[in-house]
């Protein structure tokens, strides 16, 4: 028997043992024990008790609220959706540089409104947002480039500073067909920064990949210094090698050992949360669209990504018993990091702050959204 059908027969032998008399007590004691299996006393005391009475209408108990959700969630809503549905840690971060752009982009917000969103904590944020939150494994794709291995070395964990250390892979937007005839997304971080970047590919070829790996690294606001990679043959090439070794400035090429995922956990971690929120698990066959996609990337996505969404990074790990605890430094956006790297020239971070102040993060919103539909039109081939 269920505890709501316990509560409902209770109820109903309450209001009979109110009304009988002395012999049939004893009976409804008898149904009492036997149906809902309580000691005797027990059931004397159940039933004999007499139901609370019932609150008055709007008589609330304890502390008032602070943080009502029918006046911070509307507020909320339009931001954390537009900065793609971050953790309350980020959103707590990115708050003080969206509420001046949500003002000018929606409403104007009264001081102690403001206030009140400023001073929420991550979790109450977290509480607050617990509505709109929505409740496997699939194939890999990578392809063992085995002839390069001895001669590029492993690495499992990074120990360099400064920015200039990517890691790099290859997403199939293959719809669950991996046939090689569909788009890929080659997704790049940088370590020490986040900084991202994104590109389309229209395959895996050795050309294709170091063609659009140029194309990133002319993007990025640093000098590239070091390059990690899978154990796929798109990166463990000869052209990719050739290209990072024979430079003024070689760069440093690594690779992960194979079933070690956590070895690119940095860009395993973006392939969820950059292209699979933004390009789903859905088919991609149609070239066209790789310039769409390409478009995208370098400008909207990008910039909203570096500029407005902050990011946590470790800082320690402590083992207290059988509990590893990890501890995390402030979020902070890519760009904001950039800025305080000293490796990046006067130069770079002036036109990077150039560029920051005509942003708006609620335009770059629906310029994504506007060009995510454009694509989502035309990524399957003509049937």
């Amino acid at each position: 028997m269920s505890a709501q059908t316990k509560r409902e027969v209770l109820a109903k032998l309450r209001r009979a043992y109110a009304r009988a008399g002395r012999l049939y007590k004893r009976q409804l004691l008898d149904q009492a024990v036997s149906l809902l299996g309580y000691h005797r006393k027990a059931a004397i005391r159940a039933l004999r008790a007499r139901p609370a009475a019932p609150r008055p209408p709007g008589l609330l108990l304890g502390r008032p609220k602070t943080y009502h959700p029918d006046t911070l969630l509307p507020i909320l809503k339009p931001i954390w959706f537009a900065a793609l549905q971050p953790c309350g840690l980020r959103l707590r971060a990115l708050l003080p540089e969206w509420l001046p752009a949500y003002e000018a982009d929606h409403r104007r917000l009264d001081a102690d409104l403001r206030h009140t969103l400023l001073s929420a904590s991550p979790r109450t944020l977290d509480r607050l947002l617990q509505p709109l939150r929505v409740g496997g494994r699939r194939r890999a794709g990578t392809r063992p480039g085995s002839l390069l291995r001895p001669s590029i070395p492993t690495r499992v964990e990074w120990t360099e500073t400064g920015p200039g250390w990517l890691e790099v892979d290859t997403v199939a937007l293959c719809g669950g067909c991996l046939d090689d005839r569909h788009l890929w997304m080659l997704d790049a971080v940088d370590i020490r920064t986040d900084w991202a970047g994104l590109r389309a590919l229209e395959n895996r070829s050795q050309h294709c990949t170091l063609a659009h790996i140029r194309d990133l690294e002319a993007s990025l606001p640093f000098a590239l210094r070091g390059l990690d990679c899978d154990n796929g043959g798109e990166f463990l090439n000869h052209h990719l090698v050739a290209w990072l070794r024979q430079r003024p400035r070689p760069v440093l090429l690594t690779w992960a050992r194979p079933w070690h995922r956590n070895d690119n956990a940095h860009v395993e971690l973006r392939n969820r949360t950059r292209v699979r929120e933004h390009f789903g698990y859905e088919r991609y066959d149609n070239p066209e669209v790789t310039p769409l996609i390409n478009a995208l990337c370098a400008g909207a996505l990008g910039q909203l990504i570096n500029h407005f969404l902050p990011t946590l990074k470790l800082e320690q790990k402590q083992r207290r018993g059988q509990r590893l605890v990890r501890q995390y430094g402030p979020a902070q956006t890519p760009y904001a990091r950039v800025l305080a790297a000293a490796e990046v020239s006067a130069e770079t971070k002036a036109r990077l702050q150039a560029l920051h102040a005509t942003l708006n993060p609620f335009q770059l919103a629906r310029d994504i959204e506007r060009q995510k539909k454009a694509i989502e039109a035309r990524r399957r081939l003509p049937t």
